[in-house]
């Protein structure tokens, strides 16, 4: 009786794409990626990555496939080995005034004018083109495919759970620093009993709900 096969493990992301942007002079090429669209509270980053290709880092992947001590022992070598690399934020205000998906561009922006050096190009996760400093080049599920992308997903996600931590100090009772801001049923509990913090998104639907409602 034959064995069941395995399922092939995930290739994992490699630096094909961007060596086709180096090949083709359209370097030096950035991989963008943002953490936080998401969340109820806090505000969304962006990740802005030149990987020097002989110093790429062993391991490096989508962040949402690996363990907080892993992000940040790479995000330690990934600022030891980049060409350059940038992070930036758009604050909860500037949601709200922009929306979701404007604030995410301009937290991109802000990652790439933070590079040391100027991008030609950049590789950037999903099927939106934002309007960023340089040219732009989509990938869907560019995480998990495009090394760069992979590492500005990692520095985005680690700078935001550091600030999270920071508003759980600021506003405490809501868990931030555990949840980051998500729906977990922690969260959903402190809002009614607490009512909203100023890190907190109001436009969301789920917090205007709660608003109505009043405290429980």
């Amino acid at each position: 009786m034959s064995k069941p096969s395995r399922p092939s493990p995930r290739p994992g992301p490699s630096f094909a794409l961007e060596q086709t942007v180096l090949d083709a002079g359209q370097g030096p090429v950035c991989g963008v990626d943002e953490a936080g669209r998401g969340p109820w509270a806090g505000p969304v980053s962006a990740g802005a990555v030149i990987l020097d290709p002989d110093r790429i880092p062993a391991g490096l992947d989508d962040s949402k496939v690996l363990t907080a001590a892993r992000r940040e022992a790479l995000e330690i070598e990934i600022k030891a080995g980049a060409v350059a690399w940038g992070v930036g934020f758009a604050s909860v205000e500037e949601i709200a005034e922009l929306n979701i998906l404007q604030a995410t561009g301009l937290a991109m922006c802000r990652a790439i004018e933070a590079l040391a050096v100027t991008p030609a190009s950049a590789l950037v996760d999903g099927n939106y083109r934002f309007r960023l400093p340089c040219d732009v080049r989509t990938v869907v599920g560019g995480d998990g495919l495009s090394l760069s992308i992979a590492a500005a997903s990692i520095l985005a996600k680690t700078a935001r759970d550091r600030l999270m931590v920071e508003l759980d100090g600021l506003h405490p009772g809501y868990g931030f620093a555990s949840h980051k801001g998500y729906s977990a049923p922690a969260h959903q509990a402190a809002l009614k009993a607490l009512g909203p913090c100023p890190a907190h998104r109001r436009g969301w639907a789920p917090i205007r709900a709660l608003l109505k409602a009043g405290p429980a």
